[in-house]
């Protein structure tokens, strides 16, 4: 067990250096250019040959089911590799499809993540 003044100590030192990483890096799990190929796709750095799926289940609007699949589609992203890679209006190849069903509509999304 460490002295209590080591922990301070320690806790200074990361408070200290906590804002010279860069605001990217705090959301980047570095798992995506570690596992995936990159390329840069119009000022982003995108991957090239994976996909992330969103769904929607069943809403009451065409618009609440898009708004849902696209939730589904960046939430899942954001737990895989952070939220640097998580917006889908920055995301390369986005496919949306929308379907009415009995009780309203349901949507799903498609598209590589990019940051």
């Amino acid at each position: 067990m460490l002295p209590k003044s080591m922990y301070v100590l320690v806790f200074g030192a990361l408070v200290a250096a906590a804002p010279s990483v860069p605001a990217f890096a705090a959301s980047d799990t570095g798992l995506a250019t570690a596992i995936h190929s990159v390329r840069r796709e119009r000022g982003r750095l995108c991957m090239t040959d994976h996909w992330h799926y969103g769904s929607s289940g069943t809403k009451s609007s065409k618009a609440a089911a898009q708004r849902a699949a696209i939730a589904s589609w960046q939430d899942f992203t954001d737990l895989e590799y952070g939220s640097a890679w998580a917006r889908f209006s920055r995301a390369a190849s986005r496919k949306v499809g929308c379907s009415p069903t009995g009780g309203g509509w349901t949507c799903d999304v498609e598209a590589r993540p990019c940051k």
